[in-house]
């Protein structure tokens, strides 16, 4: 399962104590992005979030009163990008190496 939560700048630290200090959630991959680096226009961050659907609806639940999630299109148009970048870094890292 795959979660994108926004986080407002003056929450972003909260968020990362809360998520990653949590067992069950932070076995999960968590990802968070600056806003900007994905091209959107905003001074927010994004949070992606990848496991199993326990550790995503915890995930939900801990940080419903200070952020946001975000579903559809634009859920998916944010995990495309994420994936994007850490494929490109995966890539340069490969090179490296090679």
């Amino acid at each position: 399962m795959e979660i994108i939560i926004e986080i407002k700048k003056e929450n972003l630290q909260k968020a990362k104590e809360i998520l990653l200090k949590d067992d069950v959630v932070s076995r999960a991959t968590i990802i968070f992005k600056e806003a900007k680096t994905l091209g959107f226009d905003n001074k927010n961050y994004y949070c992606y979030i990848s496991g199993l659907e326990e550790q995503c609806e915890k995930a939900k639940k801990l940080i419903k009163d200070i952020a946001e999630l975000i579903e559809n299109e634009k859920k998916d148009e944010i995990i495309k990008k994420i994936k994007q970048e850490e494929n490109t870094a995966l890539e340069g890292f490969g090179n490296i190496f090679g």
